[in-house]
């Protein structure tokens, strides 16, 4: 019965469950305050009637006629009719006067006059008394002053109480006071509780507390169970939620939640896509570790802005499978090109040989033997290292089946080089994809030109008669994300550039772009320090 009365409780919408608890707690404190002030009144208003009686004693007391009438025996019986008139110009219930050996010359019932007292004379020692006396009459506050005669003995006492009756009325007041206060308490209680509920379910969305630990647990699961990163910003832009991929994937250490991002990260493109200051709807950045796709959206409840929630999601590998892809792509339509070109020469050969020309044949076969193997044995002998001479062959390959002519410089010479060839692939391979894309809408000869070399300092140069890079542009080319061309597929735009300038500027080399028209694009890389180890590439670096 308890449990389900219990969960009957639980069941209860909020606001009826903080109306009951209130009313509860105010119903329990008035009470306990109500018997503690019902005491304390009962007390204040019994030593106020004890003072009350105890002031006409001592007036009636120091009264000398009562003095010498008692003195003498009260032989006329004025004791009597004096006292009875003080009872009622005063409000007392009795005014009773004795001799010293407790015989009473007064009381409001005559039958008791001449009789002793039940108890002793208490002012004997000449002092003042008040109490609470259970008297002939019933339960009175009592005061009692003693009589002296000229010669200041005590000859008497005066005892003077107001009834129990009396002080009831007055405790009455008090406690219909009580009552009164009580009940608007608990009115101003349950007004209170209901205007409390109404505004935490307005700040709760109307959600009861059940709902709210509800999403609480369904929010953990799906913070620490997806692979993307996720930020929760406030209003005030203020860090409220943060799972463990996006404190790794943006290397955040030590109690960031509830902190604003500048208060611990740099000023650069990361903080603004981040903080909404750039529009972040699918933007690429490069971090120092990753490849990162960026979404901001804003979050509404109810009407109301209540802050951001950021995305983040690793792209280092899949955008490197996709350029690998590309890449792969590029070398298939290259050797598509060549089988194409040999198949027509092969076609070539078995006419003439048909038609009899058999010296033809000879010379035509000389011509094309040894065409191609002069320019690969040229540039071989150029260029040292293994994969940027393959690099470049395949680039001539692919250029001459899009109608582009590409040539290494006359001058160039580039020896083995103290770098990392990923290095050099990355740098050469995405400065001439991008010549290319910036020719094949260049009516007339598509010509880009490669110099290299390897003196005092690694130098890389791409030149191309494209419409080049505006010179207002020149610094927005570097920054990772920003493209004037639209997207290719799966591949995204504005990476080439920033990668580049990532690279060369953690090698503490240069880029150096002139504005157009035409394309021109310098990199000069130090040589790498005896001692030094050779220097390599980040994941996100790799992605060329």
């Amino acid at each position: 019965m308890t449990r389900l009365s219990f969960a009957g409780w639980r069941s209860w919408p909020l606001a009826t469950q903080i109306l009951v608890w209130v009313l509860c707690i105010l119903t329990v404190t008035i009470a306990i305050g109500a018997v503690v002030f019902a005491q304390i009144s009962q007390q204040t208003i019994d030593e106020q009637y004890q003072q009350r009686s105890l002031a006409v004693a001592s007036a009636v007391a120091q009264m000398p006629q009562i003095s010498s009438e008692l003195e003498a025996g009260d032989p006329h019986h004025d004791i009597r009719g004096f006292a009875e008139r003080v009872r009622t110009a005063t409000g007392a219930s009795y005014v009773v006067i004795t001799d010293r050996n407790g015989v009473r010359f007064s009381h409001p019932n005559p039958a008791l006059i001449g009789q002793r007292l039940e108890e002793p004379v208490v002012v004997l020692d000449g002092k003042t008394h008040v109490g609470i006396d259970p008297g002939s009459l019933g339960r009175s506050a009592n005061g009692k002053a003693p009589i002296f005669n000229a010669s200041r003995t005590v000859i008497g006492e005066v005892s003077v109480g107001i009834l129990e009756v009396a002080e009831s009325a007055d405790h009455a007041r008090d406690i219909a006071l009580i009552a009164g206060y009580s009940a608007l308490v608990l009115a101003i209680g349950a007004l209170g509780s209901i205007i409390l509920a109404r505004r935490i379910k307005r700040i709760t969305f109307g959600l009861e507390p059940a709902s709210i630990a509800a999403l609480l647990q369904e929010r953990e699961a799906m913070l620490h169970g997806i692979r993307e990163g996720m930020i929760g910003f406030d209003e005030h832009g203020r860090i409220t939620v943060l799972n463990g991929e996006a404190r790794r994937l943006l290397n955040l250490e030590g109690p960031v939640l509830g902190h604003p991002l500048n208060e611990f990260m740099p000023e650069g493109r990361l903080r603004d896509l981040l903080t909404g200051a750039i529009p972040a709807v699918d933007s690429s950045l490069l971090t120092d570790e990753a490849l990162l796709v960026v979404n901001r959206m804003p979050v509404l409840l109810g009407g109301r802005d209540v802050g951001a929630v950021v995305t983040l999601r690793d792209r280092t590998e899949a955008e490197a499978l996709i350029r690998e892809v590309r890449a792969i792509s590029g070398l298939s339509e290259a050797l598509r090109a060549q089988e194409h070109e040999y198949a027509n020469r092969l076609f070539v050969i078995s006419g003439l040989i048909e038609l009899g020309e058999y010296e033809q044949v000879t010379g035509y076969l000389n011509q094309i033997s040894h065409t191609p193997s002069s320019v690969n044995d040229e540039l071989r002998a150029r260029v040292a290292p293994p994969e940027l001479a393959a690099l470049l062959m395949a680039k001539i390959a692919i250029a001459g089946e899009h109608d582009v002519q590409l040539t290494l410089s006359e001058d160039s010479h580039f020896e083995e080089a103290d770098v990392d060839p990923q290095v050099l692939l990355t740098i050469v391979g995405n400065l001439v994809d991008n010549a290319f894309d910036a020719v094949m809408e260049q009516p007339g000869p598509r010509e880009v030109v490669i110099r290299l070399s390897c003196n005092d300092d690694i130098r890389i140069e791409v030149h191309d008669n494209g419409p080049g890079i505006p010179a207002g542009h020149i610094h927005d080319v570097l920054v990772d994300g920003y493209s004037t061309k639209p997207p290719r597929g799966q591949a995204r735009r504005g990476l080439g550039l920033a990668l580049i300038n990532r690279i060369v500027r953690r090698l503490g080399g240069s880029i150096t772009i002139e504005p157009g028209p035409g394309g021109h694009f310098e990199v000069r890389l130090p040589h790498r320090s005896a001692g030094s180890h050779p220097r390599t590439l980040h994941d996100s670096e790799a992605i060329s």
